[in-house]
């Protein structure tokens, strides 16, 4: 009752924070979702979450809508279509947030918060639902928000398929003119014309608003919904390479005037541009270079004082967890040692000479001997190998969170005669690194393929021991090791030293947040370029009988990828989760 009191207080509290930076006390309040753009006057938020992890998200809500009700003014409405005003809003929407979020910047982190959540609810969604979304963190991401998994790989989609290379000029007008809200709406309707959202002739029509009839307007605004998203073809010989047609610029490049084509024409050019689309996605997964590549073990990425500091800063965050911890990896260790007991078959005419029974040979004459044997084990041989995202998008908390499963893992299992592989990966830079350079000096050739220096990492090798190797885990909680994450490349590589065991039964746990980002590769191929990679090798390594594949998402659900995902989203569930999932994997063994 308690914690329902508490959630009516939030909510109370939320909706009166609202009406105080807004300035406007009058606002009416309902509890129900909030629209994207809010209405004037109004204020909608559901009930504040059970979860104290969604709570920065939820306020989001409520701060999106006071700065809304406080900067945006209904402006005259301008005869758009319904995908154009979608953006357009958003646009405005993205502005009034940017303005509040540099004045309170606790608002800022609640609705960054907001939209990495909504950013997870669309990902899977069609590129083209998701444009007016993109547009708003696009806008976010020139003005200096820093977004993460999900949110960041919208933004890279958004400016690889709609923005040309060259956008700086567009992004210095849409920063110069946050503050004035007609400026910024040209600016919103320049973009709207490079998104093909816009005729040209729309604009004159908006200058001359003031002169025209409503029926005119009305006119207009039934020839811009006609209209839609128009795509000019460019002609292209027969004798090209289908491959080589594609070019980013195509996907961008003009819009054309209702005039000039039939329906019949406008059905067939969007055709063309959803088969470009799809044919940039076909091209298959290449590397352009590997000889920067590098597989290190963690004790060489430091110094041994440093690894000493870094492992002795793991311990204390480990020690909050460790009486929990410690009751349930009991629980599983008795489970995994109830399953390796042997049993033994006595009263054989051979085998091993059972002593227990010699008294009977002495009290009783002729007595023949007693022996004994010991029955097979029916626990298979395991090892497991834990891949673990070493990725900037980890930094923080979520590293520390996959730093404490692997110790607890590792040590849980290595009680139990488990053999335990600890693998990390990242890249060796950001943005591309030794690869891009040498990408460059050859004339930067298009579809290049994988355009960075991966990097992966040894913690443990399945044949050390875990006393001799926990030393070497803190090093992932090293500043400046976090960089870039190509995740299909690194879980192959787990994979091909995992199928090369002796062991019968192998289990690959993957511990990461979600999609592979590498800024260099997706800003020089197709935006699925990474995202379709991890893919295929997940489904060829799932469609094995000999390894089992587990993935644990910190902070986000990674279950889009994997069949058997579990997320942890706080240190707090971190054994219970963690331990349960476990337990399920070795139980029915």
């Amino acid at each position: 009752m308690a914690w329902v009191k508490d959630r009516e207080n939030l909510h109370i509290a939320a909706i009166s924070s609202v009406k105080a930076i807004s300035k406007k006390r009058e606002l009416t309040a309902k509890n129900s979702p909030s629209n994207r753009s809010p209405n004037i006057g109004e204020i909608s938020l559901v009930s504040a979450p059970r979860s104290s992890a969604k709570i920065d998200a939820w306020r989001g809500e409520g701060d999106f809508q006071a700065f809304w009700n406080l900067y945006h003014t209904d402006l005259e409405d301008l005869p758009l279509t319904k995908d154009a005003r979608e953006v357009f809003k958003e646009l405005e929407l993205s502005r009034v947030e940017i303005i509040g979020g540099n004045k309170y910047k606790g608002a800022k982190k609640n609705i960054t918060s907001h939209l990495e959540q909504k950013s997870s609810e669309l990902i899977n969604e069609k590129i083209q639902s998701q444009l007016p979304f993109a547009a708003n963190l696009w806008l976010k991401h020139i003005n200096g928000y820093r977004f993460s998994g999900d949110a960041k790989k919208i933004i890279i989609n958004f400016k690889n398929l709609f923005l040309p290379e060259d956008n700086k000029v567009l992004q210095e007008n849409f920063i110069k003119s946050l503050e004035n809200q007609s400026t910024f709406e040209k600016e919103s309707l320049n973009l709207l014309r490079q998104l093909n959202l816009l005729k040209e002739h729309s604009n004159d029509a908006m200058d001359d608003n003031d002169e025209e009839s409503p029926g005119s307007m009305e006119q207009n605004d039934a020839e811009l919904t006609e209209t839609g998203m128009e795509i000019e073809s460019e002609n292209v010989s027969e004798s090209q390479d289908p491959a080589e047609e594609i070019d980013d610029d195509l996907l961008q490049e003009a819009s054309v005037s209702i005039d000039d084509k039939s329906i019949e024409e406008e059905i067939e050019l969007s055709g063309a541009y959803k088969d470009l689309v799809h044919e940039k996605t076909q091209i298959p997964y290449s590397i352009f270079t590997t000889q920067f590549d590098e597989v290190i073990e963690a004790k060489d990425l430091t110094t041994r004082e440093e690894a000493l500091r870094l492992r002795n800063q793991l311990d204390h965050l480990i020690k909050p967890h460790l009486t929990t911890i410690g009751k349930l990896a009991n629980r599983l260790q008795r489970l995994l040692l109830s399953k390796q007991n042997t049993s033994w078959n006595f009263n054989l005419e051979e085998g091993l000479l059972d002593t227990a029974r010699l008294s009977r040979v002495v009290t009783e004459p002729g007595t023949p001997l007693s022996f004994k044997e010991e029955s097979k084990k029916e626990f298979k041989d395991t090892v497991v190998s834990l891949l673990i995202d070493n990725s900037g998008s980890m930094r923080g908390r979520s590293i520390s969170l996959a730093a404490i499963c692997t110790d607890l893992i590792g040590s849980t299992l290595e009680r139990c005669s488990i053999k335990t592989e600890v693998l990390g990966f990242t890249t060796k830079n950001w943005k591309g690194g030794d690869s891009k350079t040498l990408w460059q000096s050859k004339g930067s050739p298009l579809n290049p393929g994988r355009l960075n220096d991966i990097r992966h990492i040894v913690f443990k090798n399945a044949d050390n021991s875990w006393r001799r190797s926990r030393k070497d885990f803190g090093v992932m909680l090293r500043e400046g090791l976090l960089k870039e994450n190509i995740d299909g490349e690194a879980l192959s590589w787990s994979f091909q030293r995992l199928i090369k065991r002796p062991e019968e039964r192998k289990i690959l746990i993957v511990i990461s947040d979600g999609a592979p980002v590498d800024d260099s590769t997706l800003s020089n191929n197709h935006s699925l370029f990474l995202d379709d990679h991890l893919r295929t090798i997940i489904d060829s390594i799932e469609s094995e009988n000999n390894i089992e594949l587990l993935a644990i998402g910190i902070g986000h659900d990674v279950s889009k990828y994997y069949k058997r995902a579990i997320t942890i989203n706080r240190a707090e569930e971190l054994g219970e989760v963690l331990l349960n999932e476990l337990t399920e994997l070795f139980k029915n063994q």
